[in-house]
């Protein structure tokens, strides 16, 4: 069981701003998974402002978030690498712009959030979207 995040381990809205703002920008530049995003977003500033409230929403319980991330990564070409290299890229953005235990808490909610959303699309190890089994003959 992890332990629980410390209430001044949290950073405000307005640093999670920066981060979603500082790692998007990151994003539409990397090779691996700026294809897919671009494809994707056709509107930057307004899914920066998007995720930011999701972010609040996990982490400040802000409750401005109104969507379905499961429903909106489902129609993608994401593969388990994805997922992998965009944790990579946000543990180093969070990093970079948040005290070292903000940005552990920011990486814990992406980690458990990006374990889910692996789930929900079957792209847990082992099985394909369709979550059968795959062996090798």
């Amino acid at each position: 069981m992890r332990a629980p995040l410390e209430r001044n381990a949290l950073p405000d809205a307005d640093a999670i701003a920066r981060l979603v703002d500082a790692f998007y920008d990151k994003v539409r530049a990397d090779p691996v998974i700026g294809p897919i995003f671009n494809q994707a977003v056709h509107d930057w500033p307004e899914h920066k402002r998007l995720l930011t409230s999701f972010w609040c929403s996990v982490v400040l319980r802000a409750q401005t978030y109104r969507g379905n991330p499961m429903q909106a990564h489902r129609p993608w070409p994401i593969e388990a690498r994805h997922f992998d290299h965009w944790l990579a890229l946000w543990k180093r953005t969070a990093g970079e712009l948040l005290p070292e235990a903000e940005a552990a808490t920011m990486v814990a909610y992406a980690e458990r959030i990006g374990q889910s959303l692996r789930y929900g699309l079957g792209l847990q190890g082992g099985a394909s979207p369709l979550r059968v089994p795959i062996s090798s003959l």
